[in-house]
């Protein structure tokens, strides 16, 4: 069977995250929702996304597809709903569909010709930005019973201290030093060729991917996933980093979500909670207003590509888009459009030009090209964002 991930209604909401990606490839808990997909369907997936996207995430059609709605997390009960799927069938929970077989991958289905199959176990569902953290948690410990079941973790070398050993499970290669693992509040996880620096304070649920490195000292409690190549430093908690960003230094980040190539320079801090209290309310793409999240905690938002200098100052529920660079005194703005270069004191635009001039040298520093795809992607974001910037 071919199984094809597509973005469904969700999208917008996911945005600034989406502008670079289909919302298959947003990482939650340890693996992003394309790869816990395809761990439980035991093959590959391709998508269907935004025109722009799909040079990068083409869709692959055959005989006979199910479409599958990657706002929905797997879980046993709906793949086996799904793999008993036939022609003309559809599974749907409340007014959302999940999965639909159909020989062909149209754009406008008609479920009224389908038979509606409804799922009723409950299901982690990734509808706003703000879920990608504060469903971390539960994602987290699926993804450990998925990822670690009837294997062996690599032995916990004495030197540190461990609370909770049997919810810690360290793959091959990786380093993990006079480091305090607390697994009590939740499974720790430390990815293949991982680094855990000495003075490490660890509460779980975490997600330490492969190759990411946790710095001396560093203090991480909730459910954080510090994705592929990620460094860390500080204090972090209930953080999700998608992959190839950087929180190295001291400073506070909290209840927060960084795209992939995100740097926060030194002392950079996150306010998470309002001081009076109040629920925050976070940028909304599609209303172009600022959207109640029924959050009392919710720091920043940041897009791919972006970055921000030393002693950066990050106001309660703060979105910054895609290929942003932030400096200088005083809190910017709660909303800073994609390809923006300054902060309190005035936006002006980051051309693409010299933005790209940056993910060049960024990506050679990883031997890795910045490619054509890459590029046209980062060309149309700017585009498609050019109505929020001043200039």
């Amino acid at each position: 069977m071919n199984y094809i991930l597509f973005d469904g209604p969700s999208r917008n909401n996911l945005l600034p995250f989406t502008y670079t990606r289909p919302v298959a490839d947003i990482r939650i808990g340890i693996l992003t929702i394309r790869e816990k997909w395809e761990t439980f369907l035991k093959t590959t997936t391709t998508t269907v996304t935004e025109e722009y996207l799909s040079d990068k995430y083409p869709m692959l059609e055959m005989d006979e597809n199910i479409m599958i709605n990657a706002a929905f997390l797997p879980n046993l009960g709906l793949v086996e709903m799904i793999n008993e799927l036939k022609e003309n069938q559809a599974i749907f929970k409340d007014e959302d569909v999940i999965a639909f077989f159909t020989k062909e991958a149209k754009d406008d289905i008609d479920f009224k010709q389908y038979e509606v199959l409804e799922f009723r176990e409950e299901l982690i569902k990734i509808e706003n930005t703000w879920d990608i953290f504060s469903k971390n948690n539960e994602a987290i410990q699926e993804d450990f019973n998925l990822i670690t079941k009837d294997r062996t973790s690599q032995p916990i070398p004495s030197s540190n201290n461990i609370i909770g050993a049997e919810q810690i499970f360290i793959e091959e290669g990786a380093t993990v030093e006079f480091a305090t693992l607390n697994a009590n509040t939740g499974p720790i996880y430390i990815g293949k060729d991982a680094l855990v620096m000495e003075g490490t304070l660890i509460r779980g649920p975490l997600a330490l991917c492969n190759n990411a490195v946790t710095k001396l000292g560093t203090k991480i409690y909730g459910a954080t996933t510090i994705g592929p190549y990620s460094k860390v430093g500080g204090e972090v908690k209930n953080v999700v980093l998608f992959g190839n960003s950087n929180k190295g230094h001291e400073g506070y980040l909290g209840d927060s979500v960084l795209g992939e190539w995100c740097n926060l320079g030194a002392d950079t801090n996150t306010s998470n909670l309002k001081n009076n209290y109040a629920e925050v309310r976070l940028w909304n793409y599609n209303t172009q207003g600022f959207a109640r999240t029924g959050l009392q905690f919710c720091g920043l938002m940041m897009g791919d590509h972006s970055k921000c200098g030393i002693n950066t100052m990050f106001n309660t529920g703060t979105v910054v888009g895609v290929s942003v660079n932030i400096f200088g005194s005083g809190f910017p703005r709660n909303f800073v459009p994609s390809f923006s270069w300054g902060g309190h004191s005035g936006l002006t635009t980051y051309q693409t030009k010299k933005a790209f001039e940056t993910i060049e040298k960024v990506f050679s520093r990883q031997n890795m090209v910045f490619d054509q795809k890459d590029r046209d992607i980062l060309e149309r974001v700017f585009e498609l964002s050019k109505t929020y910037r001043r200039s």
